[in-house]
């Protein structure tokens, strides 16, 4: 077998997510974005004015958008411009931030997910480490089945 060479070329990873959010709002006349509350944007690592992904579990849709912030402590999490068509307020989304890193520097590098409840405040978050190519395989880093254990407000 042959593993992947771990060079200098950059591979875009997920670092943070935020997971099953509820959606407060949708706002077609922005000019575009999402709005997060910040105390999600820092559990999460995900800063304003970079690129995500946002996808909605209720319709399956998905949109590559910027986040802005909201207001602290609301649990704002609003689609703004053209992605309010795709999302509608108590739709159930997932966030998702990525960043350019050169291949031979993700074994070890760790991935956030965020866990709220239905008003979008944080119940727990989970690390991730990722794995060097000879650790693939390995029983530990199996998450093949993980069920998503939903919480209520």
């Amino acid at each position: 077998m042959t593993l992947p060479k771990l060079d200098g070329a950059l591979r875009q990873f997920m670092y943070g997510k935020l997971h099953r959010v509820t959606i407060t709002g949708a706002e077609l006349d922005y000019i575009g974005s999402v709005t997060v509350d910040p105390v999600l944007l820092r559990a999460s690592g995900i800063l304003p004015n970079t690129a995500v992904d946002v996808v909605n579990i209720t319709n399956g849709e998905r949109i590559t958008t910027y986040v802005i912030e909201g207001t602290e402590g609301e649990g704002v999490i609003c689609l703004n411009g053209a992605a309010a068509h795709q999302f509608s307020k108590g739709d159930l989304a997932i966030i998702m931030g990525y960043e350019a890193v050169p291949a031979h520097d993700l074994p070890g590098r760790v991935s956030r997910a965020v866990h709220v409840d239905s008003a979008n405040k944080i119940v727990s978050t989970d690390e991730y480490v990722t794995p060097h190519p000879t650790m693939l395989g390995a029983p530990e880093n199996n998450r093949q089945g993980q069920q998503y254990e939903t919480v209520k407000a």
